[in-house]
């Protein structure tokens, strides 16, 4: 008898505490040349069902909450309908770091987790949600990361200051997983003390806490340019 397929198939058995996904979607898009990414078109639909779909489709996450601008809320709202998870649609604030806390204020009570995900990265799969829930479940936090291919410099007035060792160095994607109340009461520590972060993960490292790092996908790119757009439509052909 195998026992590690027994060790693996109870692991898999053991229930998640209840997770909720806030999606944030609130920005301005600044460096899309005019081009609304969030509801840009993504395989013949609006680029943020896609990302909700993965959400709602991932058996780790209980419910959804989408932050957004409020010209967005209602056709978000109506664009997504038909997804049972998805609790509201609310209004973001006037930074990332903001919008997150009105976010997680909009999940239902007995959330003991919060994924926080970019509404930009549409191509995020359901296993990787379910990678990154896990390993937060034991954790308390978690966040995807995948090498960094670029030889990284640190810079200063132009000029090189130092040269970063490469094979320690990982870009963090989302969606990040935190303890509810860990990711909260970081938000709020961040904003007694006048920090604005643009990582969740940044928040809870300033309180002392580690967080685990899982496997990425190099897919799960974040749609920040035109560039960004046309090759997340190239990969979206080539996983279809």
């Amino acid at each position: 008898m195998d026992i590690s397929k027994l060790t693996n198939a109870g692991r898999k058995l053991l229930p998640l505490r209840r997770c909720g996904a806030v999606i944030v979607a609130a920005g301005t898009a600044s460096r899309m040349e005019g081009i609304d990414k969030i509801m840009a078109e993504l395989g013949g639909e609006p680029m943020i069902v896609r990302t909700v779909r993965a959400f709602q489709q991932c058996d780790a996450i209980r419910e959804i909450v989408v932050v957004t601008r409020p010209e967005r809320i209602v056709p978000i709202r109506d664009l997504c309908s038909g997804m049972e998870k998805l609790r509201a649609v609310v209004s973001g604030g006037d930074s990332r770091q903001a919008s997150v806390f009105l976010g997680l204020n909009a999940l239902s009570d007995d959330m003991e987790l919060a994924a926080v995900h970019d509404g930009a990265r549409p191509l995020v799969t359901e296993q990787l949600i379910d990678r990154v829930v896990r390993a937060a479940h034991t954790y308390s936090a978690a966040a995807p990361a995948v090498p960094v291919k670029d030889t990284i410099k640190q810079a200063q007035s132009g000029l090189v200051k130092m040269t970063l060792n490469r094979d320690e160095l990982r870009a963090v994607q989302t969606p990040q997983v935190f303890d509810y109340d860990l990711l909260r009461g970081a938000l709020l520590q961040a904003r007694k003390d006048g920090v604005l972060l643009t990582d969740d993960c940044a928040a809870v490292e300033r309180l002392g806490m580690s967080v685990k790092l899982v496997a990425g996908d190099e897919k799960n790119l974040k749609v920040t340019t035109p560039l960004d757009l046309a090759i997340a439509k190239l990969l979206l052909e080539e996983l279809s």
